[in-house]
């Protein structure tokens, strides 16, 4: 089992855009087509995010995100 050693220190939604900044630094940008709750999500909605170690939790639209996850997507483009 591998462990995540970077996390999430913020995260905002820009023009329907979520931008991650890591603890590392790096930047993670990710269109709200990514997941089919976030496309349908409002402005207010897109931008109450939480984070944890892990991931991305919109508690508005009941959608959980890791990193891993997210990453894995963007790799496939």
């Amino acid at each position: 089992m591998s462990t995540l050693i970077d996390t999430p220190r913020t995260a905002h939604h820009e023009n329907g855009v979520i931008v991650i900044e890591m603890a590392s630094g790096g930047i993670i940008r990710f269109p709200v087509q990514y997941s089919a709750r976030l496309k349908a999500g409002s402005p207010e909605e897109l931008s109450r995010i939480e984070l944890s170690p892990f991931g991305l939790h919109w508690p508005l639209l009941d959608e959980d995100l890791s990193i891993r996850g997210i990453l894995a997507e963007l790799s496939k483009s």
